[in-house]
């Protein structure tokens, strides 16, 4: 296969894997709270990734530093997590799914204050387009604004902080690194998060399989996403990822008897339209300047 069709082909895997990790999310959403979810995927993570990181040799890769980096990388994720659990089990699956697309517009918004990035024209109108966007899948008013939606916009922006600092974490720390302290420290929050009440509830013997699914599945998604922009560039991969929406929906309506709604989809199409028009001119913007630096 060339490299589009190899990219192609892990994004189907981390398509089936985040559309598995959202029906399985809902599953157990009636049994546990969203902290505990998250406590119990991780702390099955850290199994999954210890034991791959072994057999691997990059056990020793694993190192103390950065913690504080680290700790609010995953402050973010876990936020943006627990608030998408709580959304998928509110609203319909294709809203979810929608609102979590602006998440590469809050990407640009935050790269220019963390990481100090510039703020261009392009990227000022593709967030006001992705906002657009937000408005016509949530059509928001007094009377139709829901706590569901609410949390998935909010989810959208904790998932870019993630992806800000990990841009930050991946100039000194390795993926297995990064991976290690993901699930260590959201272990622990979901454990003090979990137990606050002073009640953390035992999955029922038919959500364990839901919950290991959900530890899995998230796990895939991210690598399968991670090696199809090694072998394709974002540009090639992002429409690709779009495919989530329509399969979601498709699940949505098969499983749940979710209405399918076109404002979703008008609204989705927006919200693409903004961050493929934005990757296009970062990339041409990249290419000139590698071209002018060779010459």
């Amino acid at each position: 296969m060339n490299e589009t069709l190899r990219a192609a082909a892990w994004m189907l895997g981390a398509i089936l894997s985040f559309t598995t990790m959202a029906v399985a999310g809902r599953a157990v959403s009636l049994d546990l709270d969203t902290f505990e979810i998250m406590m119990y995927r991780s702390l099955i993570g850290i199994v999954l990734v210890v034991g791959v990181a072994g057999a691997a040799g990059t056990l020793r890769e694993v190192r103390a530093r950065k913690l504080g980096l680290h700790g609010v990388r995953n402050l973010c994720h876990f936020a943006g997590q627990n608030l998408w659990f709580y959304a998928i089990a509110m609203i319909p699956l294709a809203q979810v799914f929608a609102l979590e697309f602006t998440s590469p517009l809050w990407v640009m918004l935050l790269s220019v204050v963390i990481l100090g990035e510039r703020l261009t024209l392009n990227r000022v109108l593709a967030a006001a387009a992705g906002f657009v966007g937000i408005l016509i899948v949530t059509r928001p008013s007094i009377a139709t604004i829901e706590a569901g939606q609410i949390a998935a916009a909010l989810a959208a922006v904790g998932f870019a902080g993630s992806a800000v600092f990990t841009r930050r974490l991946t100039r000194t720390e390795t993926i297995t690194s990064i991976l290690f302290w993901l699930t260590v420290m959201q272990a622990a929050f979901g454990v003090i998060c979990a137990g606050f009440d002073g009640d953390i509830a035992l999955p029922a013997a038919a959500s364990w399989p839901w919950v290991v699914l959900i530890a899995c599945a998230g796990l895939v998604a991210h690598f399968c996403l991670t090696t199809a922009l090694r072998f394709a560039p974002a540009t090639v991969v992002m429409p690709l990822d779009f495919a989530r929406l329509p399969v979601i929906a498709i699940v949505g309506m098969a499983v749940y008897g979710e209405v399918l709604d076109p404002f979703v989809g008008l609204g989705a199409l927006v919200i693409f339209g903004a961050n493929y028009a934005n990757i296009v001119v970062e990339s041409r913007r990249s290419a000139r300047a590698r071209s002018v630096s060779n010459t």
